[in-house]
């Protein structure tokens, strides 16, 4: 019983198995069949969707070439009409060209006809005037001079009377106010002026101390040099040795360290280089020092502390034997003198002054001549510009802008011309003097000529029977501006021509 029970479970089990594989297999294929179906229809749809796609792709292809050739169209329009309006202007241009052309020709042919007529006109005039020469017996530029002449001899009186009435009315009211001025600001300022020239001559206590100075193999003498910049001259002169630089500071921090060195007497490369950095240190102190006292002195107030430094080194400059910063104080009173009595700007005028040579602290240094190196120095620190154009033309490099300038160039004048107040070597004083005599002697009518007061003055005697009054004056005007083109000086020179007549008779 058992076994038929297990044998109809296990019959039951295969239909099962087989009614369900059967079931299975059934809906597979109705699940293919459904997919199927779905597959034909999205072909349809994309078939369909790529069938619109193409169709609006052709209508947008034909819509953009449509368009693309009406922009085509426009531009073979425009072309054509930019062509047109080309060519128009190229035949005006060469309508334009032709009557050019032929104007060209025209005043080709006008001109050559004006040069023949002037030529011809030339021609006659050239016969005309020898002509007029043969018939008068006298060339056109005889006759030129002969006619000047005439009518200077015709009107020498009144021309001099009435320069003589000028010179006496309007130029003797201006000289005697000039000559107020200068005479009030000269004796308000009536101290003496220290001339402090700065030896590099060094006196030594004996000859014994040139061996210390020069030292083993030369050791001392050639640390001292490197250290200084100076050069030492160790000769025969009894007593004294000679310090060798262009730069004056240079030279005084070597007299310091030197006269130190002397004073302590132990001189080797150590202690040298040691005295010279602190001559150098006292040195700056000193040159701030002396600027300073310059402002102090001056009431100039309104100077950078820079520019101040600068200034101080003046102090161990000179020109023509004169100390430039002594130089400097002098005109700044000068010209603070000068201005009170014109009513100009006293503080600008003081202040021109004081730095119009402060150039002159740095002209080996940098390249100009010191009236440029100053104003690059005072634009440089923010000085005021009224200051630096009454400082630049005292030498006349640059225009007189400002009444201060000419004060400051009148008080430069007066300081330079001091009697004593530079020297200068006796072989350029004769020569100075004897070109002073050749540039007068030069002139056609000159009987003598002499350099009187050192200089300052050339007179002259002309010939009366060849030279008349007014030849006279304008000989003076003549030299004189000969001397300032070829002449170097200080201050100015008087230039007086005398013409005398004399007749001299024997009564026997």
């Amino acid at each position: 019983m058992s076994l038929k029970v297990i044998a109809l479970l296990i019959l039951a089990c295969l239909g099962g198995m087989g009614i369900g594989y059967y079931l299975r297999v059934l809906v597979a294929s109705r699940k293919r069949n459904s997919l199927e179906i779905e597959i034909k229809e999205m072909e349809l749809k994309a078939q369909e969707a790529a069938k619109k796609v193409l169709l609006e792709a052709e209508e947008s292809a034909a819509e953009t070439l449509k368009e693309l050739r009406q922009e085509a169209k426009e531009k073979e329009d425009k072309l054509k009409a930019q062509e047109e309006r080309l060519i128009k202007k190229e035949d005006s241009l060469e309508k334009r060209q032709a009557d050019i052309d032929s104007e060209v020709e025209s005043l080709k042919a006008k001109a050559q006809e004006i040069r023949e007529i002037k030529e011809r006109a030339d021609e006659m005039l050239s016969d005309s005037k020898s002509a007029l020469e043969r018939a008068a017996h006298i060339s056109e530029a005889d006759a030129k001079d002969e006619l000047v002449k005439t009518i200077e001899k015709k009107y020498e009186e009144d021309l001099v009377v009435r320069m003589r009435k000028l010179e006496t009315t309007n130029g003797d009211k201006l000289e005697e106010r000039a000559k107020e001025i200068v005479a009030t600001a000269i004796q308000r300022l009536a101290n003496s002026v220290t001339n402090d020239v700065f030896s590099t001559t060094i006196h030594l206590p004996s000859d014994e101390i040139k061996g210390k100075i020069i030292g083993k193999e030369g050791r001392n003498i050639k640390s001292f040099e490197r250290a200084t910049g100076v050069e030492i001259i160790v000769d025969d002169t009894p007593g004294a040795i000679v310090l060798s630089s262009f730069d004056p500071i240079r030279r005084q921090i070597a007299r310091m360290a030197l006269e130190a060195l002397l004073v302590d007497g132990r001189i080797q490369p150590a202690k040298i280089e040691k005295v010279v950095e602190k001559a150098r240190e006292d040195i700056n102190k000193v040159i701030k020092e002396k600027g300073e006292q310059a402002t102090f002195e001056t009431g100039v107030h309104n100077l950078d502390p820079r520019i101040v430094a600068i200034l101080g080194r003046l102090y161990f400059r000179t020109s023509y034997g004169q100390n430039v910063l002594q130089h400097s104080i002098e005109m700044t009173h000068i010209a603070g003198m000068i201005a009170e009595e014109l009513g100009a700007n006293v503080a600008v005028a003081k202040a021109g002054a004081l730095v119009h040579d402060i150039g002159k602290a740095l002209d080996h240094e940098v390249q100009g001549t010191h009236v440029e190196i100053g104003r690059r120095i005072l634009q440089k620190f923010g000085t005021d510009e009224a200051i630096i154009k009454a400082m630049q033309a005292h030498h006349e490099e640059y225009p007189y802008e400002t009444v201060e300038s000419i004060i400051v160039q009148t008080a430069d004048a007066i300081s330079g011309a001091r009697p004593g107040a530079r020297r200068d070597s006796v072989e350029n004083y004769i020569k100075r003097l004897q070109e002073l005599e050749a540039i007068a002697s030069g002139f056609k009518g000159v009987e003598k000529s002499y350099a009187l007061q050192a200089g300052r003055e050339i007179r002259i005697f002309v010939k009366p029977e060849e030279v008349n009054d007014l030849e006279a004056r304008s000989m003076g005007r003549s030299i004189a501006e000969k001397i300032e083109k070829d002449l170097k000086y200080p201050g100015e020179i008087k230039v007086t021509v005398i013409r005398e007549s004399r007749v001299v008779e024997f009564a026997r």
